[in-house]
């Protein structure tokens, strides 16, 4: 990473300090990426890197109408956007510009959408690397700004080192123990039309606790559940969504299931503390935990002393200490104790 983008990390980390509102940070993000690539507005958000795509677990917005963001998550989520992340990730810079300008009904749909809300278009990247997929980054320009040019898409292709960069220190740079206790798992119900019929009073517990954390507008939680309610409705089914800590406090996950055979019917979402075995694979990427390093968390979580973790793995008890002091350095855990009540 050269100097720019090491003070572009700076600045990024700096806009997401400790205290900073959902809005405050969105605002401060996209004020330090119009040095790159002025923009109207700008989204940021973070995916799981242990399986690519689905959901985002966490996002910064700024600049972005309430219901032009709840179309455009409704058009992803449904598989009608004409630019999705497979898309991107197929193509061998993944940076693109949607205008909406081709004749197929996901473009049709982009297109008048944008016109509703005065949008030109938007400058959309995936961010990964050789160890993963990161997250996404969304730039729009208004009706009467100029376009994205080539130099743009050049421009914002080269900012992706560093968000990836910046988006694995956010998530790291979380507690890595909660210091309170969670509610109990709670459950959402939402219907065909993607409408929360009912929750469970732990489910309410939940997101009053997220929201007054997050102090993000009420319609990205709304979109959120929507979301999950149409992405389980969707051949691959019950959609996994893990929120780090930086985020939320903790580690959460949140969990969708159809409640009938052909996804007509209502739908499930499961709100709870992550488990270990949710947890544990989007934690070794965010972290840089390696796969042998993995194996043996694994066992120390399943209550293994070092020189049984050594029998079974056929390693030395001292290969099994160095791992275990590789991944303290790489989580900041302080012992056994702590590393096990991080992924518990």
């Amino acid at each position: 990473m050269d100097r720019s983008g090491e003070r572009l990390l700076r600045e990024l980390t700096a806009a997401t300090g400790q205290g900073a509102s959902w809005g405050e940070s969105g605002a401060e993000l996209s004020r330090a990426l119009a040095s790159v690539v002025p923009h109207d507005g700008a989204r940021l958000t973070g995916l799981n890197p242990a399986t690519g795509f689905g959901p985002a677990s966490f996002s910064f917005w700024h600049g972005y109408e309430a219901d032009f963001g709840q179309g455009l998550l409704h058009g992803c989520h449904t598989g009608q956007d004409p630019c999705l992340r497979e898309d991107l990730a197929r193509r061998p810079v993944p940076v693109d510009v949607v205008a909406g300008a081709g004749d197929g009904p996901r473009h049709r749909a982009v297109r008048r959408l944008f016109a509703d809300h005065g949008v030109h278009s938007e400058l959309r990247l995936l961010l990964r690397d050789v160890r993963g997929v990161w997250g996404t980054l969304g730039l729009i320009r208004a009706r009467d700004a100029r376009p994205f040019s080539d130099e743009d898409l050049g421009n914002a292709a080269r900012l992706g080192p560093t968000l990836a960069a910046f988006l694995r220190r956010y998530v790291t740079a979380g507690p890595l123990v909660p210091d309170t206790e969670s509610p109990p798992p709670g459950v959402i119900v939402l219907g065909p039309d993607h409408e929360i019929r009912a929750a469970t009073p732990a489910a309410l517990a939940w997101r009053e606790r997220l929201e007054s954390r997050l102090r993000a507008p009420e319609w990205t939680g709304r979109s959120f559940f929507a979301g999950m309610s149409a992405l389980a409705r969707t051949p691959a089914g019950a959609p996994l969504v893990l929120g780090p800590a930086a985020s939320y406090g903790r580690w959460i996950a949140c969990q969708a299931e159809r409640l009938d055979a052909d996804g007509a019917g209502d739908v499930a979402v499961v709100i709870q503390a992550a488990t270990a075995a949710q947890l544990l694979p989007s934690f070794c990427s965010w972290y840089g935990i390696t796969a042998r390093e993995r194996q043996v968390v694994e066992q120390l979580h399943a209550g293994a002393a070092p020189k049984h973790i050594a029998r079974r793995l056929d390693l030395s008890v001292h290969t099994v200490n160095d791992h275990l002091k590789a991944v303290f350095r790489k989580t900041g855990a302080q012992g056994r104790d702590e590393l096990i009540a991080a992924i518990n």
